[in-house]
């Protein structure tokens, strides 16, 4: 006969109630008695049903992760760590890729009210009524979703004057700026900001391009922002794979790098996909990023406060393509 919760209960000298808060991973049991529970189930070889505990606690210890596509380094490798750290907490994570369909986010924020997820991690295009997102665990990424909605940042604003200030130093005079901006307010404008002001402090002309489009669609954006500015000796590009075209798109013209045009990244340290140091970029802390999110929406989960904004410092990787 298969043993029940009443059968560990009196191997452990525990309370069946102590047996259902170990089962249920709740904090409030002392992990000396955490331990003699688990060691009783497993001697009895005792199963609980997990599927029942979720339903009685209204949990589906599912959470899901919305970014925009997968095939781009920086998502696959905050999927990466966000599901590693979901992991650790006890969470699976559904991963949805919704660019430029608003209809994928909606989806998720209504399975978040009936239950059928229990939070979310957005880095979304779109905007959504308060109504909407009222009472929904959501964590967002660069982005300040609304009232009691967390969001995690990198330091746009200080690491792109820091960049920008970098193409200076190495001697460029006439330094372009090139960009994917989001079709709804985010930190990532930051880095635009960033380059204006520094080239305003230095007395230089602003030649900057800043767009929405798709990923998959820098080619087009890349090529009009050289044929608007041909005479650039150094660019900085607000993300990797605009800096990927880019860096292409240079060679094609018969341009050198770094010796006629210097390039700098927001983004591009991702091992494989930076042909090994190729890029000089500033490189976001994307492990510490995810796992903050995980740690946040989880407060949210279970109605604790949470810090509103959370900004983490980035790093100066200095590759082949400045001097």
């Amino acid at each position: 006969m298969a043993a029940t919760i009443k059968d560990v209960a009196e191997f452990a000298g525990v309370g069946i109630g102590t047996v259902s808060r170990v089962i249920n991973e709740e904090k409030s049991v002392k992990p000396a008695t955490r331990e003699r529970v688990k060691n009783a189930m497993s001697v009895l070889q005792f199963s609980p049903n997990k599927m029942a505990s979720k339903l009685r606690k209204n949990e589906t210890r599912n959470i899901a992760l919305l970014v925009p596509v997968i095939n781009h380094p920086f998502f696959a490798k905050l999927a990466y760590y966000v599901e590693d750290e979901a992991d650790r907490y006890g969470y699976s994570v559904i991963l949805v890729s919704s660019q430029q369909r608003v209809q994928k986010e909606t989806d998720i924020i209504d399975r978040i009210h009936r239950r059928e997820v229990d939070g979310a991690v957005f880095v979304t295009h779109f905007a959504h009524s308060a109504e909407e997102l009222k009472d929904c665990p959501i964590v967002s990424i660069d982005r300040f979703f609304g009232e009691g909605i967390p969001y995690v940042t990198s330091d746009n604003y200080n690491a792109t004057c820091t960049a920008i200030e970098f193409l200076m130093q190495k001697g460029c005079k006439s330094i372009g700026y090139i960009g994917s901006k989001p079709l709804v307010s985010s930190e990532v404008m930051e880095r635009e900001r960033a380059y204006k002001d520094t080239m305003a402090k230095h007395g230089l002309p602003v030649q900057a391009v800043n767009e929405v489009i798709m990923h998959g669609d820098e080619t087009e954006l890349v090529n009009s922002f050289l044929e608007k500015y041909p005479d650039l000796d150094g660019v900085f590009a607000s993300g990797y794979s605009l800096a990927q075209s880019l860096y292409d798109a240079l060679l094609r013209s018969g341009k050198r790098i770094p010796e006629d045009i210097q390039l700098v990244s927001y983004d591009g340290a991702f091992g494989q996909w930076n042909n090994n140091g190729l890029l000089t970029c500033v490189e976001q802390p994307i492990e510490e990023m995810a796992r903050e999110v995980v740690h946040l929406l989880i407060k949210k989960i279970k109605g604790e406060p949470a810090e509103i904004r959370t900004e983490l410092k980035t790093a100066f990787v200095v590759g082949a393509t400045t001097k």
